[in-house]
């Protein structure tokens, strides 16, 4: 079977086509670099030739509101007008477990806009929601950082790793569509602000973490179930303290 993973070279991306390899499949891992633009539309037709499944793994480059509304709307009529045009049988996107929760954000709104083009285009599709990933965890950190202080919202999240983000993506795409939404999340419910302590003191962190309900994620403040799966998602198997202990050692700064 073909698949063609947009975004294939990246966090998810990547591991997901090494999956869907390794099961025998014909996987093309389509991105700007390798010819394939889904905002321009060049590549799209030839990439999708064929093709019985495609994931939808991009991101958009900007988080501003404008922006990333435009990326998400673009991209996926290009990729659906393609999609269609190529008989795609499985139209497969990635999102957020809470956005319909989180509308005050421009990215959240973004997400949404994309997921009503997936819902209306006529395609058999599968959208999957997922909670926030481990390695994403530094980045939320640092968007709350002023001098060696963090402020973060103590709503809990349930962070999940790639690795198990991965495992779903693959096998979402060699399952039927479900012409719906599922959800996957980590194996734990904490707050934000306890696991980017934990982080801090596995990385030799001196930042000091501040909790601040107040404190805005992808502008908007949250509440405790904000973040967090409902009862039916599918939970990874990797906690973040085990997955921690995976990584290479942080080099300490001069």
């Amino acid at each position: 079977m073909k698949i063609v993973v947009i975004g294939g070279t990246g966090l998810i991306g990547s591991k997901t086509v090494e999956r869907l390899r390794k099961k025998g499949h014909e996987v093309l891992a389509a991105s700007p670099n390798s010819g394939v633009d889904t905002i321009t539309g060049k590549g799209l037709a030839e990439a999708l030739a064929g093709a019985q499944v495609v994931l939808d793994l991009a991101n958009s480059p900007s988080f501003e509101d404008k922006a990333v509304l435009e990326f998400f709307q673009t991209s996926g009529r290009n990729l659906l007008k393609a999609g269609a045009a190529a008989g795609v049988k499985h139209h497969i996107a990635l999102s957020i477990v809470g956005m319909e929760r989180l509308q005050g954000s421009g990215y959240m709104r973004a997400k949404m806009a994309q997921q009503e083009l997936i819902k209306s285009s006529g395609i058999p599709y599968t959208i999957v929601h997922s909670t926030q990933f481990h390695e994403f965890m530094a980045g939320i950190a640092q968007s709350g950082t002023v001098g060696q202080t963090v402020h973060l919202s103590p709503a809990y999240v349930q962070p999940i790793a790639s690795d198990d983000v991965a495992d779903v993506m693959a096998e979402v795409a060699l399952g039927k569509p479900v012409n719906g939404t599922i959800e996957i999340g980590g194996p734990e419910k904490v707050r934000l602000t306890e696991i980017v302590m934990r982080l801090f003191k596995a990385t030799n962190d001196p930042r000091q973490v501040v909790a601040d309900p107040h404190a805005r994620y992808f502008g908007v403040e949250l509440e405790d179930n904000s973040l967090v799966t409902g009862a039916k998602a599918r939970l990874g198997q990797i906690r973040f303290d085990d997955w921690l202990s995976r990584q290479p050692p942080q080099k300490k700064s001069a």
